[in-house]
Parts: structure tokens; C-alpha cells; sequence
């Protein structure tokens, strides 16, 4: 059956897509711009509906960018698979951009994590100096002294 031929229900519109995507008029606009949503249809007035494989290929799209891949690589993957034809190609180039997104969240963990224990030390030094200091111990290089400032004040 031809979209032109699919019962009236089965088509939105932008707005109804909207309402269940979360996604703004302008992005889907953007969206098929780039290509990421090819074939979208236009009723005689030239205003855009949406079946159900729109809407499938939509939420696609927004867990992909949920999960750190690019609008470029989303691309890239549509590119796959209108090249080959395959969603045996699609899923291979797709396991691929994950495993490199999951190998740079590793790296970023490692980094964050080295991050996080350097604040806790720096915090902890910082914490020490508080007390130090609301107990009257003198700062350190101070000798117990004010220190002077240069210039003669």
C-alpha cells in the first residue's frame, strides 16, 4: 500500500509529531534538510505528515543522540544504508561508532574519576586551613608575622 493509499490516522502532522517525539517543528525541518529523514510526504497543500516509519526513524535518531553519537554519524549510518541496503551493514557500522563512544565515556570516566580525588584532596587542604585558622594558627610562610607589602605601605 502506497502512503498515498494509508488510512488518514496512520499520517501526522508536525504538530502530532511534535506531541510525541518532544522534538521542536524547526528540528524536524533541520532534520530532513540534512537528510536524516528522507521520503517525508507533503499532502496537496504541501504541509509535511509523518507515518509510523518517520516517527520509528525519529526516536532512532534521538537515542542515538542521546547516547553521544553526532547528527553527522546518524548520517553517515542512513548513508550505509542506502548504500548497501543492508541492516546487516547499518548495524555493523553501528556497533562500530559505539564501541569507539564507549571507549572515549571510559577514558572521560578515568579523567573524571582522577579529577573528582584531586578536588577531595584539594578540599580536604582547603578544610585544614579553615580550622587553622579559625583557631589562630598561623599561615604558613608567615612566621606569625603580617606580611608587608612592597611599595613602602
Amino acid at each position: 500500500m502506497s502512503w498515498q493509499e494509508q488510512p488518514e490516522q496512520e499520517l501526522r502532522s508536525i504538530a502530532q509529531v511534535r506531541e510525541l517525539t518532544g522534538l521542536s517543528a524547526r528540528t524536524l525541518r533541520y532534520y530532513e534538510e540534512l537528510g536524516l529523514l528522507p521520503g517525508v510526504r507533503r499532502r496537496a497543500g504541501g504541509r509535511r505528515v509523518y507515518g509510523a516509519d518517520e516517527i520509528e526513524r525519529l526516536r532512532f535518531i534521538q537515542r542515538l543522540k542521546t547516547m553521544g553519537l553526532s547528527l553527522a554519524q546518524v548520517k553517515e549510518l542512513n548513508a550505509v544504508y542506502a548504500i548497501a541496503g543492508s541492516t546487516h551493514d547499518l548495524l555493523g557500522r553501528l556497533d562500530d561508532l559505539l564501541g569507539r563512544r564507549l571507549a572515549d565515556l571510559e577514558l572521560r570516566i578515568g579523567e573524571l574519576s582522577g579529577l573528582r580525588d584531586e578536588i577531595r584532596r584539594y578540599q580536604s587542604h582547603v578544610h585544614q586551613r579553615t580550622e587553622g585558622l579559625a583557631e589562630g594558627v598561623p599561615r604558613a610562610g608567615s612566621g606569625g608575622k603580617a606580611s608587608s607589602r612592597k611599595g613602602g605601605r
